[in-house]
This record gives structure tokens, sequence and C-alpha cells, in this order.
């Protein structure tokens, strides 16, 4: 009998859309001989599996199973690519094990420092991990214009501490731009991130590990005309994605060891994807981590799975059974 497994997708941030397009990727990476598939589109309260010819049905959250034609259907395995709160920052984890069902990607803990991107940098910096110069603030506290300066210079980026995908970010280059990039980015987070500018090469790299093997797919280098790697970058085409990425032998070498230790040291589960800036002498620098990364199949991870030569169905295969 076939396993049957959620595709989880949605969530309560403005990454919802690119959630479902991921959801929407893993569908068809996944081998359907083996597993029957559902999508699950979780919003607020709002959890409901996806049917067949347009229908849907609502999700008992006692045990996360549905009724279909007056069957209890329950899932052996959930997928989870929800961008975002509740499915990138533990939360749905933690219900997840609570259930003893097993799933696609970090557990609690590390879920949720890697969500919140300050402690994350902050964390890793503890083992040698160079991160940019950065201040942390939370909504109803102010910060004075030249405190920002004084500490991390101009230009900075102002962005989201909990969130993805660019949204509420901006790239400071005057005192007068400070204060309205902190509104943008605190409507879309209670905390938000000031961080120095790094100048530099930017690249990315995915990563996956099972009981069995440790798989670390090549760099890809990302190649963009606009400010930094925004929204417009990141899905309306603005960019370059080069993989495998133009770095030296040796540089390419150092930054998938360095992908494969951060994934050890935060205990990381399924595929993660880290960007980083290459910066003069190739020092390489953390920028964040991404443990539910989009998997739409123009998403990097797709892209450095075809540049690996490996079918992204086996890898699918190697995270599911790994779990079961």
């Amino acid at each position: 009998m076939k396993r049957i497994i959620a595709i989880v997708a949605g969530g309560d941030s403005s990454e919802l859309p690119v959630s479902l397009r991921s959801a929407q990727g893993i569908y068809s990476f996944i081998d359907k001989d083996k597993y029957d598939l559902y999508i699950v589109e979780m919003q607020g309260l709002r959890w409901e599996v996806q049917l067949p010819e347009g229908k849907s049905a609502p999700i008992d959250r006692n045990d996360f199973s549905f009724e279909n034609e007056g069957c209890k259907v329950k899932f052996d395995f959930v997928y989870i690519t929800i961008h975002g709160t509740p499915g990138e920052n533990g939360l749905l984890q933690g219900y997840l094990d609570m259930l003893r069902i097993p799933y696609s990607c970090c557990g609690v803990l590390p879920a949720a420092i890697t969500f919140n991107k300050f402690t994350c940098n902050q964390y890793l910096k503890g083992f040698g991990i160079r991160v940019a110069e950065a201040l942390m603030i939370r909504k109803g506290h102010e910060i004075l214009d030249e405190e920002v300066t004084n500490k991390v210079g101009l230009p900075c980026f102002i962005k989201p501490n909990l969130g993805g995908s660019s949204f509420g970010v901006t790239k400071v280059k005057t005192k007068e731009q400070i204060q309205p990039a902190l509104q943008k980015a605190f409507d879309e987070s209670e905390e938000v991130v000031i961080e120095a500018f790094m100048d530099g090469t930017e690249i990315t790299c995915g990563c996956y590990k099972t009981k069995n093997k440790d798989v670390v797919f090549p760099i890809t280098e990302v190649v963009t005309a606009n400010e930094f790697f925004d929204y417009d970058a990141k899905y309306n085409g603005q960019v370059q994605e080069i993989t495998p990425a133009r770095l030296s032998e040796e540089l390419t070498e150092r930054v998938q060891l360095l992908t494969s230790a951060i994934y050890d040291i935060l205990g990381c589960s399924g595929i993660i994807r880290i960007d980083y800036i290459i910066t003069a002498g190739e020092k390489i620098n953390l920028l964040e981590i991404n443990t539910t990364p989009g998997m739409t199949p123009t998403s990097f991870i797709p892209q450095q799975v075809r540049a690996a030569g490996i079918d992204i169905k086996d890898v699918m295969t190697d995270i599911i059974e790994d779990r079961l």
C-alpha cells in the first residue's frame, strides 16, 4: 500500500503565494508510483486538503486527518513547504512531533533558531563563522539615526528579522532613509535587523543529509542589476543565476564544507539552503539559512540538483524514506 504524503503550504506571512508555488513544484517532484500525495493549504485556522475536481475538505486538527467519501485518511508523512510562520519557525514541527507524524525539515529548535536571522547569525558567530555587523530592535522601541550609522555604517540593510523573500527589505544609503525603512520592515515583522552592507559576490548552496548519505549541491552564483537580490530579482526574472558558480575549486570546496558543518552545528534535517557573500580575500560571510527553501522548478535547489546530475525524484524519496 502506498504511503500517504501531505505537502503543507500556505502560512500566515506575505510569502504565502511563493509557498503555494513551491507546493506545486514538490507535487511534481515526488514519485507518485510510491506515494499518494495531497496538498494541504494552511492559513490561520483554515486548514484544508485539496481534493480532485477542485474540491477540498477540512483538516481535523486533533490528529491531522481528513474525511474523503466517508473514509478517514491519516497522513504517514508531511512535507513542509511553508515559507514563514507556522511552518518555518518550529510551530508546525512541534504540533507534528506531538502527533508522532514524521516530516521533511528541521525540528523545533533548529527551525526556531534559523527563522530568527539575528539569533541564528549571532549563535553561529560563536563558532567562528563570519557574519555582518548587526543590530536588532523590537517594535515599540526607537533607535536614533546616529546609532545606526555609528554601529553598522552606511550603506546598510534594514529588514524584518522574521520573514523571507525580501519582503520589507531596504538598502539604506542615507540617514534620511533609515526611519522609513524601519517602518517598512516593521510592517512585516515585530523585530527588525539593521545589518552592515557587505560588498562582494552573492552565492547560495544547498545540502541534505540522511542516515546513509551527505549531499552538498553545486553552488549557485546570484547576479542582479538591482540594488540587491530583492523580490523582483527572485521571482520576476531580474537576475542571472549561474550554477555552478564561477568560483575556484578551492573556494568551492570551502563553501561546501562550511555548508555541511553549519547543517550539523544546527542539527538540521531535510534540505536546507545557505546564502553567503564572498568578500575581498575570498572571505566567506554568512547571510542567512533557509530550512524550507523554495522548490518551484526554477528555484535554486532544483537548479543545483540538476547541475549535480541527480534526479530530484530520488532526493524527495531519500528525505521521505529517511524519516519513515
